[in-house]
């Protein structure tokens, strides 16, 4: 017998309607592709466990702090219950320091599947770029890096 996958059948699909449901806003949609232990680690926000809190992380995060928003992978890889891409976001900022900004940034993104649904999404990209264009002030983005190397430096293997 074939071994079975965890990953959903069409991958790109799937991919595009979890971004289409986090850029419009709607957080229960974009929940009900987790499982309901999975876990969104957001690059900004930090992680998010189950799907109340992925939900809420997209309508009291995303949507508060951000409009105008487009997310598109590119380079999907998968197997093994795993998945990979690059991919580029933009958004306008609702921050009132940075109202209107236009920021952009380019990462990746894992996923792990079990059956067919999130398991755990975790996302890399350089902090750095989108506070620096949001105006923060160079003491505070270095703050900010400063924790985020202590978890990599002291946090689990992946």
């Amino acid at each position: 017998m074939p071994p079975t996958s965890d990953n959903p059948p069409d991958l790109a699909d799937f991919i595009d309607r979890f971004t289409e449901a986090a850029c419009a806003g709607h957080g229960r949609r974009l929940a009900e592709f987790f499982t309901d232990d999975g876990v969104y680690h957001d690059g900004f926000y930090g992680a998010f466990h189950g799907r109340v809190a992925i939900a809420a992380m997209i309508d009291d995060h995303f949507h508060a702090h951000s409009e105008n928003l487009d997310w598109t992978y590119k380079e999907l890889c998968e197997g093994n219950g795993l998945a990979y891409g690059t991919y580029r976001f933009h958004y306008d900022s609702l921050l009132p320091s940075a109202r209107g900004t236009r920021v952009t940034m380019e990462g990746m993104g894992r996923f792990r599947f079990r059956a067919g649904l999130i398991a755990d999404y975790t996302e890399v990209f350089d902090v750095g770029i989108g506070l620096s264009q949001l105006g923060f002030p160079a003491e505070r983005i270095a703050r900010s890096l400063q924790k985020r190397a202590a978890v990599v430096v002291n946090g689990p293997v992946l």
